[in-house]
């Protein structure tokens, strides 16, 4: 027969402890990968606004053509 043993709250804690620290660290490495990303998303913003500002100046902008007779 196989013998059993009682389950005392020092296990529970220990197996506790044991998965909190394998989530903290898939968690860790989550945020890091989602740092990058938003950095990524972020530059790409600021570059479209700045190329959709300079194509609506470029519409905008009056030429002005001088002659000399």
């Amino acid at each position: 027969m196989t013998e059993t043993t009682k389950i005392t709250p020092d296990d529970i804690e220990a197996k506790f402890r044991a998965l909190t620290s394998d989530v903290d660290d898939r968690a860790d490495a989550a945020k890091g990968t989602a740092v990058t990303v938003a950095a990524v998303i972020a530059a790409a913003v600021v570059v479209g606004v700045f190329l959709l500002g300079r194509s609506r100046g470029r519409k905008k902008t009056t030429v002005i053509e001088v002659r000399r007779f």
